[in-house]
C-alpha cells in the first residue's frame, strides 16, 4: 500500500485493530487489512460475527482466524517458485538430453564412415589415422555423456529437495502450529471428502465436537502460556482416543473436531465417553511453578450424517449438541439420536 491513500488505509486498518483491542502484529495487521479491504467477504463475515459476539479477539481467535484465511497464501507462492525451479531443472534436462541425441547421432555416423572405409582396405597410415579419429571421437562422446549424467544427477537431487519443501510446506499449510493438529482448513477438505466417500459407499460418518469447559477462566487465572499447555494437552488426549482413519482437528480456540469415518453412533458415543473421563481424571500442573492446575473438563457434541446432510449441516448439528452439554451442565456427552440406516 503506497501514496497518501495506502497510508490512508494503514492508518484505518490500525485504528480498526486498536479498537477491538488486537495486538499490532504482522499476522495480526495482514488479517485486519483484508478485512478493511473486503476483498473476502468470508473473511468479513467471521470479524463482524465476532465483534458482534462481544467476545473480544484474543490471541487463539486471532491465530484461527490468520490460519483460516492467510496461511495458504504463503504456501501457494511458495508452491508456485518450487513449481517454477522444477521445470526450468526439467527444460535443462530436456536441452541435454536433445545435445545428447544430437551427439549420439554424429558418432553413430563417425563410427558408420570408418566400418566402410575399413572394408576398402586402407594402408597402415590411414588404420592409425581412421584409430585415432575413433579415439577421439569416443572420449568425446564419453565427455559428453558424464557432463549429461552429472548434470542429471543434479537435477535429480534439486527435485528431491523441491519436493520435500513442498511437502513441508503442504503439512506445514494444513496444521495448527500449536497442537500439531490439522487445522481448520485441513479440517473442511477432510469432512468433505468423508462425506462424499460414505454416500458412495453408503457406510456411516459420525462427526465430534470438543470444547474445554470454562477455558476462559483458565487464561484469565493462569495467563496465555497455560492455556496453550492446556490445549496441547486435549489434542494429546484426543489423538490417543483416534483410530488411525480419523482425522483429529484444532476447529478454532479451545475448540476441536473429530472426523470419524465408518463409525456408528454407539461407538462414536463410546468413544467420546472414554476421553471425557480420561480427561477429567488427569490433574495438570503449571510447567513452569508445578502448581495444581485442578482438573480440565470438556463438552462434547456427536452427530450421525444423514440423507441430504452437507458438511455444513453436519457441523451444526454436532455444534448444537455440544451447546446442549454446556447448556446441561458441561462435563458430558450429547448425541444426534435420529436413526438412519444408512446414508442415502
Amino acid at each position: 500500500m503506497q501514496g497518501p491513500g495506502g497510508q490512508a488505509v494503514a492508518q484505518e486498518t490500525l485504528d480498526l485493530m486498536r479498537l477491538h483491542g488486537v495486538p499490532a502484529t504482522g499476522q495480526n495487521y495482514e488479517v485486519w487489512l483484508g478485512y478493511r479491504l473486503g476483498a473476502n467477504r468470508q473473511l468479513r463475515e467471521a470479524i463482524d460475527a465476532r465483534i458482534a459476539s462481544g467476545e473480544g479477539f484474543n490471541p487463539e481467535f486471532n491465530t484461527d482466524i490468520h490460519d483460516r484465511f492467510f496461511t495458504g497464501a504463503g504456501a501457494s507462492a511458495q508452491i508456485v517458485l518450487a513449481g517454477e525451479k522444477i521445470a526450468r531443472d526439467l527444460n535443462q534436462v530436456v536441452d541435454f538430453l536433445k545435445q545428447s541425441e544430437e551427439k549420439s547421432g554424429d558418432y553413430g555416423r563417425t563410427l558408420e564412415t570408418a566400418a566402410s572405409d575399413l572394408t576398402r582396405g586402407l594402408g597402415p597410415e590411414q588404420v592409425r589415422q581412421l584409430v585415432s579419429s575413433l579415439a577421439a571421437a569416443t572420449v568425446d562422446m564419453a565427455n559428453h555423456n558424464k557432463i549429461l549424467t552429472d548434470q542429471l544427477q543434479r537435477s535429480s537431487r534439486e527435485i528431491d529437495t523441491l519436493r520435500t519443501s513442498l511437502e513441508s510446506v503442504r503439512v506445514e499449510s494444513l496444521t495448527d502450529s500449536l497442537t500439531g493438529l490439522a487445522n481448520r482448513r485441513m479440517f473442511d477438505e477432510t469432512l468433505r471428502m468423508r462425506l462424499e466417500e460414505a454416500r458412495a459407499q453408503r457406510t456411516e460418518l459420525c462427526l465430534l465436537l470438543c470444547d474445554i469447559d470454562h477455558f476462559k477462566r483458565f487464561n484469565d487465572t493462569w495467563g496465555h502460556h497455560t492455556g496453550d499447555q492446556i490445549l496441547r494437552f486435549l489434542a494429546s488426549a484426543l489423538q490417543a482416543h483416534a483410530r488411525p482413519d480419523f482425522l483429529v482437528a484444532r476447529h478454532g480456540g479451545e475448540e476441536f473436531a473429530v472426523v470419524m469415518p465408518r463409525v456408528s453412533p454407539r461407538v462414536a458415543a463410546q468413544t467420546a465417553e472414554a476421553l471425557r473421563a480420561a480427561i477429567q481424571a488427569k490433574r495438570l500442573r503449571r510447567r513452569s511453578t508445578n502448581e495444581d492446575l485442578g482438573q480440565v473438563t470438556v463438552s462434547l457434541g456427536i452427530a450421525r450424517l444423514q440423507p441430504g446432510d452437507t458438511p455444513q449441516g453436519l457441523i451444526e448439528r454436532a455444534d448444537a449438541c455440544l451447546y446442549a452439554s454446556k447448556r446441561n451442565g458441561r462435563n458430558q456427552v450429547t448425541t444426534d439420536a435420529t436413526p438412519v440406516l444408512y446414508v442415502a
